[in-house]
């Protein structure tokens, strides 16, 4: 799709028994989400950037318990880890980029004990604008990213 990021990459999944494979509209949006990861990529200074979860057939989002509303269903969406950043400083760099996101989350992570992973998206369709959002969601719930 794009220099740094995959077909095989944005579709793949541990649950290898259920089918994920996108439909046309769905590769479409893999591979404006893909070229939007190559700017993310550009904006952490060319670090790696590993996707743990990218699209996600019905099948596959209802094993991994979310909701069918997901960006992940559309292609839109992917839950990325950045080595030696934590979820914490992803999510402020790419909101201080000017990057056109829709969603960045800093999902269950601890500032203290660390883990977790920046969840990052696009606009559902290539011409609406991007909502800008970024939270926090955690044990505690959902709530504004500050």
């Amino acid at each position: 799709m794009t220099p740094h990021f995959t077909l095989a990459e944005l579709t793949h999944t541990d649950h290898r028994t259920l089918d994920n494979t996108p439909n046309e509209g769905e590769i479409e949006n893999l591979g404006r989400l893909a070229a939007f990861l190559e700017l993310v990529k550009t904006q952490l200074g060319g670090r790696p950037v590993f996707i743990s979860s990218a699209f996600r057939s019905a099948a596959v989002n209802a094993a991994v318990g979310s909701k069918d509303t997901s960006q992940h269903r559309l292609g839109c969406a992917a839950d990325i880890l950045v080595p030696w950043m934590t979820p914490d400083a992803v999510v402020r760099a790419v909101m201080a980029s000017g990057l056109p996101y829709d969603q960045i989350i800093r999902e269950f992570s601890d500032p203290v004990k660390g883990g977790g992973w920046t969840h990052i998206s696009i606009p559902k369709f290539s011409e609406l604008p991007p909502r800008r959002m970024a939270l926090i969601i955690d044990k505690a719930g959902t709530r504004i990213f500050v």
